[in-house]
């Protein structure tokens, strides 16, 4: 058995031109999990499984550019032709934001900092970043191998709160340095610090600003972590580091 991940979407704060907001998915012995589900990732994601094939959604907080697609998944499960019913993982005030909320098909499970459980036969942990709505990184256990996801923070919360062992680092990475502390999010430089700080295999950068270019944030990335970083881009899949088969 092995763990995948497949890039939906990785543009920081809005979709870039051709791109997408935040939005992953996971697979580990035919499970499908969604790490946040942005404006335009609904689409990418059909291309890879159909919406029935969803076995449990995480969303990390609330900003529109991690879930906003959220809203088309309910109204594809609702008018399926097999509906079914998905956990929907989410910290406290994201399912009020929902327009269709009430709608059945979203089992919505309410989660929060250091919060342990299984979905899709994943084993989930989740830590609260420095962000500022709640905002919760998660780490999945599956097929012998660790992600561990940032979803978005400042320089205040480490990787290492997810715990050791991380064969991959999905950290965003949303500035150059010369951008430290615009907003609170990561620099390059920053997530790739974090990644070493906590003995990460290997790092992906993600969720850069769509107007910086992806080579300068792996550039500095790569001469942080002492050897060369992986960029997210829409479509990019990948088997973890480390997986056992």
């Amino acid at each position: 058995m092995t763990l995948s991940l497949t890039v939906l979407g990785c543009d920081g704060g809005y979709p870039g031109p051709g791109g997408a907001g935040s939005g992953y998915l996971v697979q580990a012995g035919g499970r499908n999990l969604l790490l946040d589900l942005g404006p335009g990732c609904l689409s990418r994601l059909q291309q890879a499984v159909g919406v029935e094939e969803l076995d449990g959604v995480v969303i990390t907080h609330e900003h529109p550019d991690h879930r906003q697609d959220l809203e088309g998944l309910a109204v594809a499960l609702h008018f399926a032709e097999r509906p079914r019913r998905i956990p929907v993982l989410a910290p406290k005030g994201v399912r009020d934001l929902m327009y269709f909320r009430e709608w059945e098909e979203l089992q919505w499970v309410e989660v929060a900092d250091r919060d342990q459980l299984e979905v899709a036969g994943m084993r989930l942990r989740f830590s609260r970043t420095d962000h500022g709505p709640e905002t919760l990184a998660v780490r999945v256990d599956a097929a012998g191998v660790s992600l561990g996801y940032s979803a978005d923070t400042g320089p205040g919360w480490s990787l290492g709160e997810l715990g050791e062992g991380l064969d991959l680092a999905l950290c965003e990475a949303t500035w150059t340095a010369a951008e430290e502390g615009r907003a609170q999010h990561l620099s390059g430089r920053q997530a790739a610090a974090m990644a070493r700080e906590a003995g990460s295999r290997a790092l992906l950068i993600t969720h850069r600003w769509p107007t910086i270019p992806a080579s300068k944030v792996a550039q500095e990335a790569s001469l942080e972590f002492g050897r060369p970083v992986l960029v997210a881009s829409p479509g990019l899949t990948m088997g973890l580091p480390g997986t056992r088969e």
